[in-house]
């Protein structure tokens, strides 16, 4: 049975956004993350594996995109990972991308 926190967040039955945009940031953030799963942008940008091409999807995200994902670093991942928010332009514009309907819209 799924949890609270997953029953709110649309994130678990999406991933989109993890196989849509490069996940770059300053290389210290990714300190602490395993090796295999940091790529090399320049000399103070890393990047996430898998995310610094044509197509890009997360080494870090497991499951099928649409269907059922979730994040092997979840509770360490960078911070562009944490910016993206359900239902912003950018998961609107990875959802598009994967062929994925809108949100529907959340009370605040």
């Amino acid at each position: 049975m799924p949890t609270r926190t997953e029953v709110d967040n649309p994130c678990v039955e999406c991933g989109a956004c993890c196989a849509a945009f490069r996940v770059s940031f300053y290389w210290a953030e990714g300190s602490g993350l395993p090796e295999a799963l940091l790529g090399k942008v320049n000399a103070h940008i890393a990047c996430m594996a898998g995310t610094n091409q044509p197509e890009p999807h997360c080494a870090a995200l497991t499951g099928d995109v649409g269907s059922r994902v979730s994040c092997s670093i979840y509770a360490q991942r960078p911070s562009p990972c944490r910016e993206v928010q359900p239902g912003d332009e950018r998961c609107e514009k990875a959802r598009l991308r994967h062929g994925l309907p809108p949100l529907p819209s959340r009370p605040v």
